[in-house]
């Protein structure tokens, strides 16, 4: 038979896995999304359902501002990739040449030997259109994008016109 506790009723808060398992891991947190993990991946790794994840988003701003102090260091290192991709750019390779050296010995003979050499050699990286056109069509999607809308009038008659631009011109 259970003993009561002279009238008290025990009371223990439990404790949320915000505090277990989030909280004491905030600066890893900001770590994970830094190298690049998605959110469900983070949630995974603590333990936690990525609904439950979400939740702890909207109602602690530490563990948001921890994701976004991650995710902008990644961010400006992809936006600076793609911008160097954009424009083309000059790298230093290293590479490896096999060197042969052609010899006489004491006795009048023609001999040979080989042996690799590694050198860096500067090449030329050109622009890559791609990288140009997902730029333009993100930073003047105004000017850019596939899809525009035509709006045209008169006569009282407002026709509005929508589609692929690659379309039209056929």
């Amino acid at each position: 038979m259970a003993q009561k506790q002279s009238g008290k009723r025990a009371t223990k808060k439990r404790q949320t896995k915000y505090v277990t398992h989030v909280l004491p891991k905030l600066k890893l947190i900001e770590a994970w999304a830094r190298d690049g993990d998605i959110e469900e991946t983070i949630a995974k790794k603590l333990g936690i359902a990525y609904s439950t994840f979400n939740l702890y988003k909207s109602e602690h701003s530490e563990l948001s501002e921890a994701l976004k102090k991650g995710k902008e260091v990644v961010d400006v290192e992809v936006e600076n990739s793609l911008l160097k991709k954009a424009h083309g750019y000059n790298a230093k390779v290293l590479k490896t040449f096999k060197v042969k050296e052609v010899y006489y010995n004491d006795d009048g003979r023609r001999c040979e030997s080989e042996h690799l050499e590694s050198r860096y050699d500067e090449v030329h990286v050109p622009a890559d259109t791609t990288a140009q056109i997902f730029w333009l069509k993100n930073r003047k999607p105004d000017k850019w994008r596939d899809k525009r809308e035509t709006e045209l009038s008169g006569d009282g008659i407002k026709v509005e016109l929508a589609g692929d631009i690659k379309n039209w011109a056929k």
